[in-house]
């Protein structure tokens, strides 16, 4: 069956527009194959918003995302904004933004091992076997929302969590958990932390309701040191928003590249597609970033579509880029591709006969 979806474009700084311009062709791949429509309404977030309006969100950039199916984001920063420290106005002030106002409270992050690319990693190819584990990071609560205080002897970051905004996450991860290994991991600090016991408390009141799942709890220190020693006792983790930035950035260099990784941010208005990578301004404008990640957030994407067939000849035709070294310079250095040629080999392989197998392209 055909579908419409309607997708907000926020392509944003840096790298962003580069890595976004690939996707959107990805999907117009897959639309003339499958028969679907997918329209797309461009608008501002981050620098170039600033730019252009003053604001790191417009109100017209929040009315479309409002009123889309599905958000596509690039990247967010400036280095012209990280490099001034009064500048009361910035570009990841539109990001914080999008994400309360749309509700968005859960980001997901999951973690592949491409076998092709094991030797990039900082561990052993034998550390990696069997790694296939997916992050639910709480993305609105906590230190980063909580009330601020600064003068020139102190400073403080208030911690602050609901007991409905660890249930809406939690509840997501187990549903996860039941549809992989049913295994789910509690990362905390309860030990210390009045916030984390909270955390600890409701997912121990909500695992009864999933019989099935084996629930673990780590302390974040020890997390962050089993994510090195032994990353595939992981299958689904669940954690607050700053320990979940920190663990999700951890196990991001698992597989060798930032380039590699996606995600996508689930609300209670809509839901948000964006590569883990920031906006990386060294290679603004110069068609070496890699688009893999951004073209693995719309295969995502397809997933909460429910097209399964498109998501899964999406993946299948990445697969097939790097299992035939078909990459940028960041993950290949002797006859890399450009961003672009990367982009038009994956659509080339959607838009072939033979996409769902190593067969030669049409």
């Amino acid at each position: 069956m055909s579908k419409l979806q309607n997708i907000t474009v926020l392509k944003g700084d840096g790298i962003g527009p580069e890595v976004v311009n690939q996707a959107i062709k990805v999907l117009h791949a897959i639309a003339e194959k499958y028969a679907h429509t997918f329209t797309f309404d461009e608008q501002l977030i981050g620098a170039s918003a600033i730019d252009q309006t003053g604001n790191p969100l417009p109100d017209h950039t929040i009315e479309s995302c409002k009123s889309a199916d599905a958000i596509l984001l690039g990247a967010i920063g400036d280095p012209k904004y990280d490099n001034d420290p009064n500048a009361t106005v910035r570009p990841e002030q539109g990001l914080l933004k999008l994400r309360k106002t749309l509700g968005l409270f859960a980001n997901i992050r999951p973690v592949r091992i491409f076998d092709n690319l094991k030797h990039l990693s900082v561990l052993k190819p034998e550390v990696l076997q069997n790694v296939d584990m997916v992050i639910y990071r709480e993305l609105t609560g906590g230190i980063y929302f909580g009330k601020k205080e600064k003068n020139e002897e102190q400073a403080s970051d208030l911690c602050h969590y609901h007991r409905f905004e660890i249930e809406r996450i939690a509840k997501l991860a187990f549903e996860e958990a039941t549809k992989r290994r049913n295994k789910l991991c509690l990362i905390d600090k309860a030990n210390v932390l009045d916030t984390s016991r909270l955390w600890r408390d409701v997912v121990q009141q909500m695992s009864p309701s999933y019989p099935s799942v084996e629930v673990n709890y780590l302390f974040i220190d020890n997390a962050a040191m089993q994510m090195i020693l032994n990353p595939s006792q992981f299958d689904v983790i669940v954690t607050s928003n700053m320990f979940g930035d920190i663990i999700s950035d951890e196990a991001s260099v698992l597989g060798g590249s930032l380039g590699l990784l996606p995600s996508s941010s689930a609300g209670t208005e809509a839901r948000l597609y964006e590569p883990v990578h920031g906006s990386f301004p060294q290679a603004t404008g110069k068609n070496i970033a890699n688009p893999l990640a951004t073209i693995l957030s719309i295969e995502m994407m397809l997933r909460d579509f429910g097209l399964i067939e498109e998501a899964d000849d999406v993946l299948n035709s990445v697969t097939y880029c790097i299992d035939q070294n078909l990459l940028t310079i960041d993950l290949i250095k002797e006859n890399a591709l450009l961003c672009s040629e990367v982009g038009d080999q994956i659509t080339n392989r959607i838009s072939s006969k033979t996409s769902k197998d190593y067969g030669v392209l049409i």
